[in-house]
């Protein structure tokens, strides 16, 4: 459980906490083109409730128009398709969360507001330290970060709309596997093993054989819905904290396994951290402006776990450089309160990449 142990899962839900009021903070986060896309969020929250209402409704008009033909007064199935309907859009299917992270694909708000987040706590760092010697504190990320691309190779011709096209795709591959599985767990005799089954080939390579094992016997006396929730809390965290990040990923390229070695290395405290934001996000119509909140939370988040970027023109091997989170540990013994110490020194510090120098300054937690 090196890198799901509680204290890690414990600091990523305090970082939600302590990055939602830094984000908070920022005056920027309430000019006028935020206003609007609050107020636009607030629309697609609506929008996105009635979306999923709708064939909720369509099948509650299907059976009251039924009910004059027949008498469902005894009947209690009619209820009961109401409610899984209901239960298999929210839970099963995350429909609500998968409408909001599309968003990100329409309107590039959400992007905008983790870079100017990533610039006020640049600033607020800088501010915070403003009496110390300057060469002792980290580099920022923003002034650099923004000089990059975020299709990535512009020679290659990237169009905006494959990361869209590569979401659904995920987002598709995902929803069929979990309805396949609540399906499956309604089969006679093996059906209330199917979900401890999931279960624990889910946590086995996560957490390791003894814990998954206590979530498998536990699952099999568990009620199904529960299971299910259980289950999704888990995949919807982690696929929040991809969305979340997409903004730092789409600028800063990893390879196919050094994004996996990234994640993985990260995987408590990045658990902890969607965690908290997705009980949030269940709030009804709320939801998309805590998304947002939580976007632009993410760009403190990366500042914890990541080194100051090089500019572009030295950035060959600085993607390689930060799949392995070096000071995890020593960041993961720090007080709440000493979260922004800048004497905890990344091991990284002045590491030379191709094509450059060194790094424009340090990176320090």
């Amino acid at each position: 459980m090196s890198n799901f142990d509680p204290n890690a899962i414990l600091r990523g839900a305090q970082l939600t906490i302590v990055g939602a009021f830094r984000a908070l903070q920022n005056p920027g986060l309430f000019k006028y083109e935020h206003y609007q896309q609050a107020a636009i969020a607030v629309c697609a929250g609506i929008l996105i409730r009635l979306l999923i209402a709708l064939p909720i409704v369509a099948v509650k008009v299907f059976l009251w128009i039924a009910s004059i033909f027949v008498n469902f007064e005894a009947a209690t199935w009619d209820d009961q398709l109401v409610g899984g309907l209901d239960f298999v859009a929210n839970s099963v299917l995350q429909l609500p969360l998968f409408l909001m992270s599309l968003m990100r694909y329409i309107t590039p708000a959400l992007d905008h507001m983790f870079m100017d987040s990533l610039q006020w706590v640049d600033q607020t760092y800088s501010s915070k330290h403003k009496s110390e010697d300057p060469n002792t504190l980290r580099a920022m990320y923003y002034p650099n970060l923004r000089m990059y691309s975020t299709h990535g190779d512009t020679s290659k011709h990237k169009k905006p709309a494959d990361a869209a096209l590569t979401f659904l795709y995920r987002y598709g591959r995902r929803a069929t596997i979990s309805l396949a599985i609540y399906t499956l767990s309604y089969l006679p005799f093996v059906g209330r093993f199917v979900l401890p089954a999931a279960s624990f080939y889910t946590f086995n390579s996560a957490v390791g054989p003894i814990p998954a094992t206590i979530i498998f016997g536990s699952g099999v006396f568990l009620p199904r819905r529960y299971l299910v929730v259980f289950l999704q809390s888990y995949f919807s965290s982690r696929s929040l904290m991809r969305e979340l990040l997409e903004p730092y990923f789409s600028r800063i390229r990893f390879n196919k396994e050094q994004k996996r070695l990234w994640f993985h290395d990260r995987e408590g405290l990045l658990f902890g951290f969607g965690v908290g934001f997705y009980v949030f996000l269940k709030i009804p119509l709320l939801g998309v402006l805590i998304y947002g909140i939580a976007e632009a939370s993410t760009a403190y988040l990366i500042t914890k776990i990541t080194d100051p970027p090089p500019t572009p023109a030295y950035s060959a091997r600085f993607a390689e450089s930060q799949v392995h989170w070096t000071n995890k540990h020593e960041f993961l013994r720090l007080p709440l309160a000493n979260l922004d110490d800048h004497r905890l020194e990344n091991t990284n510090k002045g590491q030379e990449f191709e094509g450059a120098g060194k790094l424009p300054g340090k990176r320090f937690s």
